[in-house]
């Protein structure tokens, strides 16, 4: 068990990790990918570089300074946070359970271009499985994406019904070997899809080739999962798909912390290293006066 699992490692991440380290804290950080400021060639508005810095650079350098401290870091997919006492979190390769939570996961999801997708959001159109499964019991839905975190949706939905399709939107699945093996039950359409419609609500999927499919709801998991995502299943309070945190960076959940560009606001990197320092406070508090149930 740790202490704190912290789900990215981009500049919130690592800065509350740095000091939920020294703090004495036994931090587990786990993130897939790359953080967007990769893409950063060079970087002047950040304190303490006399030349500019790329991006990568400063985030290798974050990473380096994190492992140093003690700091366990593993490259994997988080696909569903659970919460009991404990918080359970389960990866594409393994299951982790800790006594905090941060979410610094970073950008949200880009928006899907698909014609109607946000006039059925409520109507059809759902992006979390534990919110809305039951609705759909034993009525036909599909599940778009191509990655873990699809294949993990879809598997949920199984509790309510047999009829589910993986719409992939023209990719191929990216999956690791567990998720594989365990979708092989599953129809896949790899189509890429131009529109859904219906009357009231969702009733049809359009293809770009023509070719349509009845369905009751999709549920959307396009990507890897965000914040967000998560925010919705624990039932974290958002806006306009952004977690909402108080001045702490403290969620509406006991135990779970948000930083960084998840949570909105001015999107630097001098502002996501301070909400980071200011999570791993709020961190070590918690941790330090929680008390499991027996």
């Amino acid at each position: 068990m740790y202490d704190v699992i912290i789900i990215g490692k981009g500049p919130a991440g690592i800065s509350a990790s740095l000091y939920t380290l020294r703090a004495n804290l036994k931090t587990l950080i786990i993130a897939k990918g790359d953080s967007s400021l990769m893409k950063a060639q060079k970087i002047e508005n950040y304190y303490g570089f006399e030349e500019p810095i790329s991006g990568r650079e400063l985030l290798e350098s974050g990473v380096k300074q994190a492992l140093r401290l003690g700091a366990e870091i593993v490259e994997d997919e988080v696909v569903s946070i659970e919460k009991e006492d404990l918080f359970k979190v389960t990866a594409s390769n393994g299951v982790y359970t800790a006594k905090a939570v941060l979410l610094a996961t970073g950008q949200v999801q880009k928006k899907l271009n698909i014609v109607n997708i946000d006039k059925f959001e409520g109507k059809g159109v759902s992006y979390c499985s534990t919110c809305d499964g039951f609705f759909y019991r034993k009525l036909k839905v599909g599940v778009l994406g191509n990655k873990d975190f699809a294949a993990h949706e879809a598997l949920e939905l199984e509790n309510f019904t047999d009829k589910i399709t993986i719409y992939t939107n023209g990719m191929e699945l990216d999956m690791t070997p567990v998720f594989s093996e365990k979708i092989s039950k599953f129809t896949v359409n790899k189509k890429l899809i131009a529109k859904v419609d219906g009357e009231e609500f969702l009733e049809n999927i359009y293809f770009s080739d023509g070719t349509s499919e009845a369905v009751d709801g999709l549920f959307i998991a396009n990507e890897r999962a965000t914040g967000s995502d998560f925010a919705r299943k624990l039932g974290v309070i958002t806006e306009d798909g952004f977690i909402v945190v108080d001045k702490d960076q403290k969620t509406n959940i006991e135990g779970l912390f948000a930083a960084g560009d998840c949570v909105g606001g001015f999107k630097q990197i001098s502002v996501a290293v301070g909400e980071g320092a200011k999570a791993g406070r709020s961190i070590i508090d918690y941790v330090r006066n929680h008390k499991l149930h027996t």
